[in-house]
Parts: structure tokens; C-alpha cells; sequence
């Protein structure tokens, strides 16, 4: 993957986390609406929309692919301060590069949006997302928390 692929990779994962967010959804429900297609437009789109506010990108997807309003509202009761959107979207993108094969990365994303770690790296009340990123792939890779 070139540099500028790896920055759309990074865009749509902070994009993805920016609509869960918006739409209290899980992720995965995120990217399953998107698909493999849309994800693909999202990551040609990347480049040009980097110039534009996630918000106007966000009601755009929201709006063409009926993304529905969810209640996995994982900030409002969290009483420390949270990631940043480009953080999580940053973890997600290191991670599919680095469990991905060479050319499926865009199979690999949805794998992880799709998977139990996701879920966990988005309920900010329990710091999963401050774990070592081994460690994350490690759980992830075996479908599960490890102890």
C-alpha cells in the first residue's frame, strides 16, 4: 500500500468512527451499511474529503446509506475524557495493515469493524483502547480478550 492509500485507509476508519459516534451505533453496523463497495468509494473519495469537515462527510454517508440512529452510546456516561476520533481511527487503520495480506485491506476492515475487539476498543469505561496494539491483535486474531 502506497502512503496516500494508507491515509485514505486512515481517513475512513476516523470517518467510520465519527458516524458511530453520530449515530450511536456499534461500528460494525457502520461499515456493514457502507459495505465492501462503499467502503471502497470511501477510500477513493478519501483525498477530496479530507478537505471537508467530517460532519459534512458523515450527514452525506448517513444520508445514502440509511444509516439509522442506534443507542450504543458509549461517551455520555464516561466520565474521563475520551479518544479522539483520529486516534481510534488511527488504532483501526494500524491494525488492519498490520493483519492484513498484501491487497485486502478493504476485506480485512470490515473484518475488524465487524469483530468483538471493535465493540471493545468503543466502550471507552473500560481503557481497552489504551492496551499495547500486540496485544489487541493478539485478541483479535484469537476472537477474544486474552488474560
Amino acid at each position: 500500500m502506497t502512503e496516500s492509500e494508507k491515509n485514505d485507509l486512515f481517513y475512513v476508519c476516523s470517518l467510520s468512527e465519527f458516524i458511530g459516534r453520530k449515530t450511536k451505533n456499534r461500528r460494525r453496523v457502520v461499515v456493514n451499511a457502507l459495505g465492501k463497495k462503499g467502503i471502497q468509494k470511501q477510500l477513493y473519495d478519501a483525498e477530496v474529503n479530507h478537505c471537508l469537515s467530517f460532519e459534512q462527510v458523515s450527514d452525506e454517508v448517513v444520508d445514502q446509506y440509511e444509516i439509522p440512529i442506534g443507542n450504543f452510546d458509549t461517551i455520555s456516561e464516561c466520565k474521563y475524557s475520551i479518544p479522539s476520533i483520529t486516534s481510534i481511527g488511527k488504532l483501526y487503520s494500524r491494525m488492519i495493515l498490520d493483519c492484513a495480506k498484501p491487497g485486502e485491506e478493504v476485506e480485512e476492515l470490515i473484518r475488524v469493524f465487524d469483530s468483538f475487539i471493535s465493540d471493545s476498543i468503543s466502550d471507552f469505561k473500560t481503557g481497552i483502547y489504551y492496551e499495547n496494539m500486540s496485544y489487541l491483535e493478539c485478541c483479535y486474531q484469537e476472537g477474544y480478550l486474552l488474560d
